[in-house]
């Protein structure tokens, strides 16, 4: 009876589980659905009523001799500090000031050169009230982030980006979460499209994150490659038996074959000599023959300045280890793909 009492208790465990499972999962779908739906609202928005302030926004933030300096409070705060960061990392100069300091002494932080963004859904928030005091005062332009145009943020803005009313995806809409979203989406969108009107480049981004993965995934073909004496080169005429010295003496798996100007016009690997012997070719007959025979002509090649990450996946997709940068036809340095992992690209 008491084992029977217990498969019972075990089962409406599992029964009890398995519903709190999948109210989780419905809470997740529903969450994730109404902030993709506040996204939705935001775009209609930009093609509307945040269209022309969205513009002059990018405009003046773009021609300003100073930086942009964003300010908000609780969830506003946290998005801001992603916008400045964002900012920042993308060739627009940002900081983050906490509206609070900003009372007591950071306000000096501020320049007539610079320009604000604020940070409020209700535009009512009291911390604020310095901030835009100081920058009516000073003519520093203001830039208002708010739901409510009407809102002392609103009125005081020299550019409002009105926000369009969403529901939160919390059930009661009090917590931020869907404006919360669209917050930061609205930022991003700031910055990327002041990104491309500076025509900020992958290597201009590089020299903002020198560090981690993406400083990995930023590194050149020229970085990682082997120049000089360090690459399997054999001139054009020689026979197959040479051409492979040099294939296994600098273990990369191949050679490069080169005209009498360094053009290199060939490439002869390990898989090639394999596969010519499989065809019926004598181990002896083979490696007597002219390299030119066996190599394959017009290989594939790179360009130093090529982002390894470009490299690895041009590697991957021609199915090969290693591959010559070349510079007007002549190679310069070999990388494998090896030197990409080691690099930490992937």
């Amino acid at each position: 009876m008491e084992s029977t009492n217990r498969a019972e208790s075990y089962e409406d465990q599992a029964v009890a589980a398995g519903q709190v499972v999948e109210a989780a999962h419905f809470s997740a779908i529903r969450s994730v659905r109404t902030e993709a739906e506040a996204l939705l609202t935001l775009a209609r928005a930009l093609d509307h009523e945040l269209k022309a302030g969205f513009g002059a926004a990018v405009a003046a933030i773009h021609d300003i001799p100073g930086r942009v300096i964003v300010s908000g409070i609780g969830k506003s705060g946290h998005i801001g500090r992603k916008i400045a960061s964002t900012l920042a990392s993308t060739g627009t100069p940002a900081s983050f000031i906490h509206p609070s300091e900003a009372s007591h002494g950071d306000l000096g932080m501020i320049t007539q050169q610079d320009i604000v963004i604020a940070l409020s859904w209700s535009g009512e928030t009291t911390e604020l009230g310095d901030l835009i005091s100081f920058c009516k005062r000073f003519a520093v332009r203001l830039i208002g982030l708010t739901a409510n145009p009407a809102s002392t943020l609103g009125l005081a803005a020299d550019i409002l980006l009105p926000l369009p009313l969403v529901k939160e995806a919390c059930p009661h809409n009090l917590a931020p979460t869907s404006s919360s979203v669209i917050q930061l989406a609205l930022g991003d969108a700031l910055a990327v499209a002041l990104l491309e009107r500076r025509g900020f480049s992958a290597s201009d981004f590089k020299v903002f994150h020198p560090g981690g993965k993406l400083a990995a995934r930023l590194k050149t073909v020229g970085q990682l490659m082997h120049a000089g004496d360090e690459m399997p080169l054999v001139p054009r005429g020689i026979r197959v038996s040479e051409a492979l010295i040099a294939v296994m003496g600098k273990r990369f798996g191949c050679a490069g074959i080169v005209d009498e100007s360094g053009r290199l016009v060939g490439m002869i690997t390990d898989g090639d000599v394999r596969r010519h012997m499989s065809r019926g070719a004598g181990h002896s007959d083979l490696l007597g023959r002219l390299v030119e025979e066996v190599m394959t002509s017009s290989p594939i090649t790179t360009a130093p300045g090529t982002f390894a990450s470009a490299a690895l996946e041009l590697m991957n997709r021609s199915q090969i280890t290693a591959l010559f940068a070349v510079e007007r036809g002549r190679p310069v340095g070999i990388l494998h793909i090896h030197d990409i992992l080691r690099a930490g690209v992937v």
